[in-house]
C-alpha cells in the first residue's frame, strides 16, 4: 500500500472492531492466588513438621533444612499437575531487565519404555543454565558457561496460564559458577539481609526487647501506554525501540487535563479486567487503575508486598500487561517516552521498613517529635539520600530514562528528600538541639452540610521531588516505567543498612560514655542534620533556581545523562559501600557497571540506526513523491494561468534536503570506534549521536506537517493516541 492507505485501513479496523465481550467477574475470594504454592497450599498438602520448618525460613528469613525438598517438590508437583501443568521452570531475573525460564517436564522415562510424572528436590532446589549466554560484564566467557539457579523459597511458586498450556514457575536465585551474582534477586536478597541485621541492632539499642525480623516493603505504581496493534506494527520505531523517534504532536495533547481519572474507555476496561484477573489468580494484590495525563496513558497500582515478592510480581506484571495487550489487539508500551510532546511513564516505588513486633518503622504517629523510632529510622533515611544520591540516580539510569528526567513531568536528576512541613519542622528542631513539638492534623469544613467534615494532613504532598515521604513511606518518583524495581530497592536498602549501622555505633559510642537514651538519640540525630540537612528541599524541584542552588549552594551532584551517572558505580566509597554490607563483591559491582553501560549504548546505537532507516526509506521517499506532484500540480496551474501559494514546495524541498544531509552526518558519526572507555563510548553516544538524532527527527516532524496527509506513510500521533 503506498501513501495513508495503510492507515486508513488500520483505522477502518479499529472502529469495526468486536469488542472482547467481558467476562462476568468472578468473586475475588474464590479466585484470589489459586495459581500459587503459598503457605496455605503447603500446609495442606506438607507434613506438619516440613510445613513448620519451611515456614519458619519463609517468614523469620532462616536457613533452609534441605532434607524437606524432597517432600516440598512432590507436593508442588501434585499441585501444579492437579492444575494442567506438565512443564515446570527455574525463573530468574538477568540483567537484561526480563524474565528467563527453561521449560523442563515432569516427564521421566523408564527402562521398559513406560513414563512416570517426576520431580525431586534435587531438581527443586537447583538447576543449570548457561552462565555465559546473559549479560555478566565479563564474570563469564563464552567458554566458561556454568551458571546456577537455586530456589528461593521466600517468593511462591506460581502457575503461569496461557492459552498454550500451564507451567509450574519457580523463582530462584542465578549464580555463576565461581559464586558471583548474575541476576537482580541475589543482591536484592542480601540488602534486606544487611538491612534487617542493622536495623535490629537499632531496635534494640532504642530499648526493644522483642525484636523480629525486619524486611522492606514496595508497592510499586506502573504507568503505560496503549497503541492499537493495527497502528504499531505500521511503526518499525515503535516495534524495535519501544518508542516513536518520529512524530509530529498532534493539535491537541494533555493541555485540558482531561484525559487524566477520565473515564476508561470501554476497550480498555475489558482489557483491565482481563489482567486483574490474572493478577489476583496469581496472588498480585492490584488495587487501583485510572487514566493518566497524557492521552493513551493508564496506571495500575498494587498494594504493599514484602520487597523481594513485589520485585517478582513487578516483573510477572510487565509480562502480563504486554501478553494480555496483545488478545485485545493493543501493543502495551512500557518506554518511559514513547511520545513526544507528552507525558512519558515512570514506576513510583513506594518503600518502606517494619517488621511483626515494631510495625511500620517509617510511621510518624500523631506526634512525631515524641516517636524516636521513627525519627532515628527517617534520619538514617535522610543521611543515605544525601551521602548516596548519586548512587541512587544511577539506579535509575537508562537511556529511556534519560529522556523523562528534568522535563518538567518527572522529578530532576538531583536527588533531594522531601519531608513535608510537619516533619521538616521537627528536624530544624532537632539540628538546634531540642525537639518540642509538631504540627497535628487538622479537620477540613467545606461549610456544606451534606458532606462531612475532612481530614486534612498534617503536610502537603510535592510531586517535583525525585523522593518523598507520603505519609508512612517514601515514594522513589524517579524510576523508569520500563525498570525492575530490584535495582532501586537495592540501593535503598542498601543505604538505609549503611546509615542505620553508623546511628547504630554512634548511639553505642553515646551511651557507653553516660548519656541518657533520648539525649544519646537528639545528640546523633542533631548530628546527621549538621551533616546531611542539605539534601532535605520542599521547593518546586522543576525549577532552574533550585537546579542552580542544588549544586552550586548545597553540593548536590547534577547527573543528566546516564552516561553521568553510570560511572557512579565505579567510585571507591560506592564500591566500600557495597562490600562492606555484602551485598555486591568489587567484581560484582564492575560488571552491573559494565552490563548498564553496554545496554546503554546498545539503545542508543539501535536507535540511531533506525532513524537512519526511517528518514531514508520511509519519509525521503513520501516527501518526494509529494514534491513531485506538488511541481508538476504548481507547473500545470501556472501554464493555466491560476495564481497560487509557492512557498509549500521550497520548504519541502529544503527539509527534505536538511534531513538527508544530517541523516548522513549521523550515518558517520555512527562509524566512530576505538574508544579509550566504555565512558568515553557512552558519551559519545549521550552528546554526538543523541543531537544528531534530534536534528533528524526535527526536520521530519516539521515535513509532517507540510506534506499531504495522504502521502504520509506513519501513522500519526493523534490517531495512536486517540483512536482506541
Amino acid at each position: 500500500m503506498s501513501g495513508n492507505a495503510a492507515r486508513i485501513q488500520a483505522i477502518s479496523q479499529i472502529i469495526n472492531r468486536d469488542l472482547m465481550p467481558p467476562k462476568a467477574p468472578e468473586r475475588l475470594e474464590e479466585i484470589w492466588a489459586e495459581n500459587v504454592f503459598n503457605l496455605s497450599k503447603m500446609q495442606a498438602s506438607l507434613p506438619k513438621a516440613v510445613f513448620k520448618s519451611i515456614k519458619k525460613t519463609i517468614v523469620t528469613g532462616e536457613k533452609l533444612d534441605p532434607s524437606v525438598a524432597d517432600a516440598v517438590a512432590t507436593a508442588m508437583r501434585d499441585w501444579a499437575m492437579s492444575k494442567g501443568a506438565l512443564y515446570y521452570a527455574h525463573v530468574f531475573y538477568p540483567m537484561t531487565n526480563l524474565t528467563a525460564e527453561k521449560h523442563d517436564g515432569f516427564i521421566s522415562v523408564q527402562g521398559d519404555g513406560s513414563v512416570i510424572s517426576e520431580f525431586s528436590g534435587k531438581v527443586l532446589v537447583q538447576g543449570e543454565p548457561d552462565g555465559s549466554s546473559f549479560p555478566n560484564g565479563g564474570i563469564r566467557d563464552t567458554f566458561e558457561a556454568r551458571g546456577y539457579t537455586a530456589w528461593d523459597v521466600t517468593s511462591p511458586a506460581y502457575i503461569m496460564e496461557t492459552d498454550n498450556g500451564s507451567t509450574l514457575c519457580i523463582p530462584t536465585v542465578f549464580v555463576s559458577w565461581t559464586g558471583e551474582a548474575l541476576d537482580k534477586k541475589v543482591p536484592l536478597l542480601r540488602s534486606i539481609s544487611a538491612m534487617d541485621k542493622a536495623a535490629r541492632k537499632v531496635l534494640k539499642l532504642l530499648g526493644n526487647e522483642e525484636v523480629a525480623h525486619v524486611n522492606s516493603s514496595c508497592g510499586a505504581e506502573q504507568e503505560y501506554f496503549l497503541v492499537d496493534a493495527n497502528f504499531a506494527s505500521q511503526r518499525p520505531d515503535l516495534l524495535l525501540a519501544g518508542r516513536t523517534l518520529f512524530g509530529k504532536p498532534p493539535a491537541k495533547g494533555q493541555e485540558f487535563d482531561d484525559h487524566y481519572f477520565g473515564a476508561i474507555p470501554e476497550r480498555v476496561q475489558v482489557f483491565m479486567q482481563d489482567v486483574e484477573e490474572t493478577l489476583y489468580k496469581l496472588g498480585i494484590p492490584a488495587k487501583t487503575r485510572h487514566n493518566e495525563v497524557a492521552p493513551g496513558q493508564f496506571e495500575i497500582a498494587p498494594f504493599f508486598e514484602a520487597a523481594n515478592v513485589a520485585s517478582d510480581h513487578q516483573q510477572l506484571l510487565m509480562t502480563i500487561l504486554k501478553h494480555t495487550a496483545k488478545k485485545h489487539g493493543f501493543v502495551c508500551l512500557l518506554h518511559e517516552k514513547p511520545f513526544a510532546g507528552i507525558n512519558g511513564s515512570g514506576k513510583h516505588v513506594n518503600w518502606s521498613v517494619g517488621n511483626s513486633t515494631q510495625g511500620n518503622l517509617l510511621d510518624p504517629g500523631d506526634s512525631p517529635h515524641e516517636n524516636a523510632q521513627f525519627l532515628v529510622f527517617c534520619g538514617a533515611v535522610i543521611r543515605g539520600v544525601h551521602k548516596y544520591g548519586p548512587l541512587m540516580r544511577a539506579a535509575i539510569a537508562t537511556a529511556s530514562n534519560d529522556h523523562r528526567l528534568g522535563a518538567n513531568e518527572a522529578p530532576p536528576a538531583i536527588m533531594s528528600v522531601y519531608l513535608g512541613t510537619q516533619l521538616e519542622e521537627v528536624f530544624e528542631q532537632i539540628k538546634t538541639g531540642s525537639v518540642s513539638d509538631s504540627k497535628h492534623k487538622g479537620v477540613m469544613d467545606l461549610g456544606i452540610d451534606v458532606v462531612p467534615p475532612l481530614s486534612k494532613d498534617a503536610g502537603d504532598r510535592n510531586r517535583t521531588s525525585p523522593f518523598a515521604f507520603t505519609g508512612n513511606r517514601f515514594e522513589f518518583r524517579a524510576v523508569g516505567s520500563n525498570q525492575s524495581v530490584s535495582g532501586p530497592l537495592i540501593v535503598l536498602n542498601t543505604m538505609l543498612a549503611d546509615s542505620l549501622d553508623w546511628i547504630g555505633n554512634r548511639l553505642e559510642s553515646e551511651l557507653a560514655e553516660g548519656a541518657d537514651l533520648s539525649t544519646a538519640i537528639l545528640t546523633v540525630l542533631k548530628e546527621v542534620m549538621e551533616e546531611h540537612s542539605a539534601v532535605v528541599f520542599g521547593g518546586n524541584g522543576y525549577s532552574e533556581e533550585w537546579h542552580k542552588m542544588a549544586v552550586d549552594e548545597r553540593g548536590l551532584a547534577n547527573l543528566p545523562t546516564t552516561a553521568d551517572a553510570l560511572p557512579v558505580l565505579k567510585e571507591e566509597y560506592i564500591e566500600d559501600l557495597f562490600e562492606k554490607t555484602g551485598v555486591l563483591t568489587p567484581v560484582e559491582l564492575e560488571s552491573r557497571f559494565e552490563v548498564y553501560a553496554e545496554q546503554y549504548i546498545l539503545s542508543i546505537e539501535v536507535e540511531a540506526k533506525l532513524v537512519v532507516s526511517m528518514a531514508k526509506t520511509v519519509i525521503y521517499p513520501a516527501a518526494v513523491e509529494y514534491l513531485s506532484k506538488l511541481s508538476s500540480t504548481m507547473a500545470s496551474l501556472a501554464g493555466l494561468g491560476v495564481s497560487f501559494e509557492k512557498d509549500t514546495a521550497q520548504k519541502v524541498a529544503d527539509l527534505t534536503t536538511s534531513m538527508m544531509t544530517t541523516a548522513s552526518k549521523l550515518e558517520e558519526a555512527m562509524k566512530s570506534h576505538g574508544f579509550a572507555s566504555t565512558e568515553e563510548h557512552m558519551q559519545h553516544c549521550a552528546f554526538a549521536l543523541r543531537p544528531l538524532m534530534d536534528e533528524v527527527r526535527s526536520y521530519a516532524d516539521a515535513l509532517e506537517g507540510e506534506v499531504a496527509d495522504s502521502f504520509w506513510p506513519l501513522p500519526t500521533y493523534q490517531e495512536m493516541l486517540f483512536i482506541k
